[in-house]
Formats: C-alpha cells, sequence, structure tokens
C-alpha cells in the first residue's frame, strides 16, 4: 500500500523561508524611524527643549489639538448622519447619493485648500463681486479668513469625513430592524431612534472612522502650512529646513510620534470592544418615508458635502488650470508625473508584498514574532509622514557619514551618500505610512479563505511558496489589487516624507502643486492638483462600485 505523502511543516519552518526573512526585513525597516526618532530626541540638547517649551511647543500643541478636535467633531456629524439617511430613508436622489458622498477621499485637503483660496480669498472673486457690487473698501465689511485654524479645519473635514461615512454606512447595513422597531413602537420619533438606538449599535463603526479622521489630521501638513496653522508638523518642517536645527525637529516628531501612537491605541481599542447583539439582520429594515419638507433637508444635508468637497472644488482648479501658463505635456511636467507614478507604483508593488508576506506568516504559524510584525506595521498609518522621514533620515545620514568618513581615511575614496537623498529610502518612508493599509486588504480577503484550503494545498505538497502563488493569489486577486491602488494614490497624495526625503532635483506633483502655493501662483498650482485628484478618483470609484452593489 503506497504510503500518504508526509506534508510540509509550514508553521515550524515559517521564520526559515524565504518569508521569514522578509518578514524580518521589513520588521526592522517599520522599527527604524521609532529607534531613529527617540535617539535623535534625547541626544538633542536640553537647551533646546528649553526654548521650544518657551516659545512654540505650547502653541504647536493647542493648535493641533483643537484641529483634530473640530476635524473629529465636523466628520463624525457629516459622515454618520449621512450615512444614515442614505441607509434608513428614502428621498430623490439617494442612490446618487450613497455613492457621492464617497468622492472627496480622493482629494488631498491641500488641493482644497488651494482652490478655496483662490476663490475666497482678499482678491478672489467672491470678496472682488462684493466689493464692486457695494461700493465697499477693503476695511468697510468682514469677510470670514479662509487662511485660518477654522479653514484648515473645514477643509480638511470636507475630505475625510467619508472614512466616517462608510464605516458607519456598513454598520447600519449590518443592523437589524427589530430594535429600531421596538423603539417607533414606544413612542420614538426617527430622529429619537436614530440617536438612542442605531448611532449606539453603530458606535464601534464610527469610533473608528473617527480615529483615522484624527491620524489623518494630526499627519496633515500641506493644508496648514499653506494657511500659516501652527502645528506639530508644521513645526518639524521649519525646524529641518528653516532653522536647520535637527534635534529641535526631532524633538517636535517625538512628541507627535506618542501623540499617534496613544490615537492608534485608542482605535485599537475601539475596534477591540466593537461587540454588540444584533449583529445579523433579522428582518429587512424598511425605509423610513420621509415628508417632502425632511426629504428637502435630507437632499440639502448630504448634497452640501458633496458641493463643497467635489464640485466647487473641481469648478474652481478648472477654471484657473485654463488661466494658468503650465503645459501639462512639458517635459518638465511629464518629468514630474513620471517620477510620481515610478514612486506610487514601486511603493504599491513593495507594500502589497510586504503585507501579503506578513499576513501569511501570521496565519500558517502564528506566534509572537509574527504577531508582534503585524503590529508595529499596522502602527505605522498613526505616524505622520514628517516623523517617519526625520527618524529614517537621521541614522541613514549619520550611517552615511561614517561610511564615507572610513573610506576616505582607509582607502582614500568618498562614497558619497549611498541611502541619504535616495528614492529608495523614500519608498521605504511610503512602505511604513501605508503598509496598514494594504494588510487591512489583504486580512479582509484571507477572511474569506477558510482554513481547508490550505489545508489541501499541504496534503497535496504545497510549500508556502506554492500555497500562495497557488492557492492565496488567486483568490484575492481583488483585495491585492485594492490594496495597490489604495497605497498608490495615497502616495500620489503624499506630501510631508516627500518634501524632506526626496531626491536632489527629484519633484513629484505633489511638491510641484506645494511649491506653485507657496509662491501664491494658485493658477499653476491647479495644474497638478487637478492631475493628482484624477489619478485619486480611480480607487474612489471602484469602492464606490462596492456600495453600488450593497443593499438598493
Amino acid at each position: 500500500m503506497e504510503q500518504p505523502r508526509p506534508q510540509p511543516k509550514i508553521t515550524r519552518s515559517a521564520l526559515s523561508t524565504g518569508f521569514g526573512v522578509v518578514a524580518v526585513f521589513v520588521t526592522m525597516i517599520c522599527i527604524i524611524p521609532y529607534v531613529g526618532v527617540f535617539a535623535a530626541a534625547v541626544s538633542g540638547s536640553l537647551d533646546t527643549l528649553s526654548h521650544l517649551a518657551e516659545t512654540v511647543l505650547g502653541r504647536y500643541t493647542a493648535t493641533t489639538i483643537i484641529l483634530v478636535v473640530l476635524v473629529m467633531a465636523g466628520s463624525a456629524f457629516i459622515g454618520a448622519g449621512a450615512a444614515w439617511l442614505v441607509t434608513m430613508t428614502d428621498f430623490p436622489g439617494r442612490r446618487w447619493m450613497e455613492i457621492a458622498l464617497a468622492i472627496p477621499l480622493a482629494f488631498p485637503a491641500y488641493v482644497l485648500a488651494y482652490g478655496y483660496t483662490h476663490v475666497l480669498d482678499h482678491p478672489g472673486i467672491v470678496q472682488t463681486t462684493l466689493r464692486d457690487l457695494t461700493g465697499w473698501g477693503p476695511r468697510d465689511y468682514w469677510f470670514p479668513e479662509i487662511r485660518s485654524l477654522g479653514g484648515a479645519a473645514l477643509m480638511l473635514t470636507l475630505v475625510l469625513y467619508p472614512y466616517v461615512y462608510l464605516l458607519a454606512r456598513a454598520a447600519f447595513s449590518s443592523q437589524g430592524s427589530s430594535t429600531f422597531l421596538a423603539a417607533r413602537v414606544l413612542g420614538q420619533s426617527p430622529f429619537r431612534a436614530f440617536m438612542h438606538v442605531s448611532l449606539p449599535m453603530a458606535r464601534p463603526a464610527v469610533a473608528s472612522g473617527v480615529m483615522l479622521v484624527a491620524m489623518e489630521t494630526i499627519a496633515d501638513f500641506g493644508t496648514v502650512a499653506y494657511f500659516g496653522v501652527q502645528t506639530f508638523a508644521v513645526g518639524i518642517y521649519t525646524s529641518w529646513f528653516t532653522m536647520a536645527d535637527r534635534a529641535a525637529a526631532a524633538q517636535l516628531a517625538l512628541g507627535l510620534l506618542s501623540f499617534a501612537l496613544l490615537l492608534a491605541m485608542l482605535e485599537r481599542s475601539s475596534r477591540g470592544g466593537a461587540k454588540y447583539a444584533n449583529g445579523r439582520r433579522n428582518a429587512p429594515m424598511q425605509r423610513l418615508t420621509l415628508s417632502k419638507g425632511q426629504q428637502t433637508a435630507a437632499i440639502i444635508f448630504c448634497l452640501t458635502p458633496v458641493l463643497l468637497g467635489v464640485v466647487l472644488p473641481i469648478f474652481a482648479l478648472t477654471i484657473m488650470a485654463m488661466g494658468s501658463e503650465q503645459d501639462l505635456l512639458s517635459p518638465r511636467y511629464l518629468g514630474f508625473i513620471q517620477n510620481s507614478l515610478t514612486l506610487a507604483s514601486i511603493a504599491a508593488v513593495l507594500t502589497v508584498l510586504a503585507a501579503l508576506t506578513l499576513g501569511t506568516l501570521h496565519r500558517v504559524g502564528a506566534n509572537r514574532f509574527t504577531g508582534t510584525s503585524l503590529y508595529l506595521a499596522r502602527i505605522g498609518y498613526a505616524v505622520p509622514g514628517g516623523v517617519i522621514a526625520v527618524g529614517l533620515l537621521v541614522p541613514f545620514a549619520a550611517f552615511d557619514n561614517a561610511l564615507d568618513a572610513w573610506m576616505r581615511a582607509t582607502f582614500d575614496v568618498s562614497t558619497g551618500l549611498l541611502f541619504t537623498g535616495s528614492i529608495w529610502l523614500l519608498i521605504s518612508a511610503y512602505l511604513i505610512r501605508f503598509l496598514a493599509a494594504a494588510i487591512g486588504a489583504y486580512e479582509g480577503g484571507i477572511a474569506t479563505i477558510g482554513p481547508n484550503m490550505d489545508a489541501a494545498a499541504r496534503t497535496l505538497g504545497q510549500d508556502m511558496p506554492g500555497l500562495v502563488r497557488h492557492v492565496h493569489v488567486p483568490l484575492l486577486r481583488t483585495s491585492l489589487l485594492t490594496a495597490g491602488l489604495i497605497v498608490f494614490v495615497d502616495v500620489m497624495k503624499e506630501l510631508p516624507a516627500t518634501l524632506i526625503m526626496r531626491p536632489f532635483n527629484y519633484d513629484t506633483l505633489a511638491v510641484q502643486a506645494y511649491r506653485l502655493a507657496s509662491d501664491e501662483r494658485l493658477e499653476g498650482a491647479a495644474v497638478p492638483s487637478l492631475v493628482i485628484v484624477a489619478i485619486g478618483l480611480i480607487p474612489v470609484i471602484l469602492l464606490c462600485r462596492r456600495i453600488g452593489a450593497g443593499r438598493a
């Protein structure tokens, strides 16, 4: 009788395979920024820290906290309210609105800032028309200042509320009807039933979305820098470049890193406690019938963020671009596009491969190492790009200088800067920053593949590479493609790490838009901004198609 083929011991041998080597390498890359920031901060002079405390630290802290609170509140109000309306009620245009509400996710906040400044600033069309109609002078009237803390909060809210909207909509769609109907039978109005029943049941999803909004807010640089809002992100960049004080930049980065990690723990805690009853829909939820007045209010509530976050910015940017002298087909602009696409493509591929490696290793042989690796990989999305840039540049610059000095002394040969200023170090920053998004997409897809599939593959003699190549990748094709698109677009929009770490004379569309806007050439900044938005619409459209395939 033929002996059964022995099954490969994937679980025990995982760390000795190429997967284990890649996992160790990725884990080390993820650790370096945090160690680098801490080492640079504690090695800096206490005089620097004292000077920061006496001058700007209090302002940075207060401004950052106020900005985060404003954006969190605004995103929760718009996101949760719109999600409930399009899920639980019926009004004209609802099917179109539930897709359009997700589109602002494709816009970087700094792009909206450029468009609204061009329209609402003192020389803009709105105030100019107002002065022409009334005959007022510049000091005869009051107009809200767009370049302010409130303006920055509005810009960030308009592009970040979809995080709350998408998660809350999924939570509302999965709720059963019994509890809501029970509240209505007990005499609660639809609004009170929403506040006391539907919203508390969706609280874990809303909290997760709000935490994501908070982390994206503290990571923003382009919007707050352009509006002159003094946050930690602006302070890091100013200390690094304007003041040439790397110790101060590292100490500010350490403070921001601590805040970001606190938010990451809060987000993890909110997801960890997301357990509640009625997860299975016990009866179809009938949409509420609204009166004419309520329908009008629902349309206005849902349409307003779409108009302010999509329609008006695109219209303004298009008019600005038509009046600019920027030639999108010139060799210079084609170079910007090529640089952006190159960085985004390489970063997307490497990030997806890293997520696939770490996820597979944990799936087939979960242990303390694989769990720690995934945790370190996940917290990167909570760390601003400027912090990661400082954390990578400090140790690698020290290594480059030490190696160059040793080579000069030993062989009289200069090695120059091997890592600092290279695209590979910049891509490493992207990988650290966006690896969590790729892992999330992987885990969402792998959850649908039962363990029996892995067991069957092992029975047929497949080792880990064979399991991934012949089983996981074909079944995860959609999830991996989604992960790649998300990372691709995030890299296209990323600004602070690119500004700090890009190679000399290696500019991207985001850098070009920021440079032109900083020089007050807003019409020119509209051209690269529109290209970034156009590319960003690709994954959002794919996501919207999934939303549209949900419940009608």
